[in-house]
């Protein structure tokens, strides 16, 4: 294996769905074996593609919520990154990146809990929920959590 640090980060795009209460997304990764790896939708940008066109693309792969029932508020001030760790790093992705670069996106959603269907394609989420700001942080896996935090300080007062 390559060493971590010479490995490019993935360009990858989030969003963060607020409901018309306030109160965000978050689904529970299928592929987790605790109960601590909830997660707002985000996925990797193809070539070519704008990170807003992927966080909409990701938002229907995901939650099966279409883009006509969101609004988009917000980019992120800055694109965000983080490194996998060691134990994880060449397993996922192909073993192609040490971490993640990611845009995020403030979205509110128009619909109702009938749109939402994590029973996709390609499913993420064995479970989903809508959860107060302040508790995205806690929910996350650890090596995400600082993103978490500034995501809810950059968004919190357009939410």
């Amino acid at each position: 294996m390559n060493d971590p640090a010479s490995l490019p980060y993935r360009p990858c795009a989030g969003l963060m769905l607020a409901n018309r209460e306030g109160r965000i997304f978050v689904g529970q990764r299928i592929d987790s074996i605790s109960n601590i790896a909830w997660q707002m939708p985000q996925g990797g940008i193809d070539e070519g593609e704008e990170p807003e066109a992927a966080a909409l693309r990701e938002l229907e792969e995901e939650t099966g919520i279409s883009p006509d029932l969101v609004d988009i508020l917000a980019r992120s001030q800055e694109e965000y990154f983080y490194d996998l760790p060691d134990e994880l790093i060449g397993k996922l992705w192909g073993g192609k990146w040490r971490g993640q670069r990611q845009w995020w996106f403030l979205l509110r959603f128009k619909g109702d809990d009938s749109h939402v269907n994590i029973a996709t394609k390609h499913q993420e989420f064995n479970e989903w929920r809508w959860v107060e700001p302040t508790e995205l942080p806690g929910l996350i896996v650890p090596f995400k959590k600082r993103i978490y935090e500034a995501l809810v300080a950059e968004f919190a007062p357009l939410i």
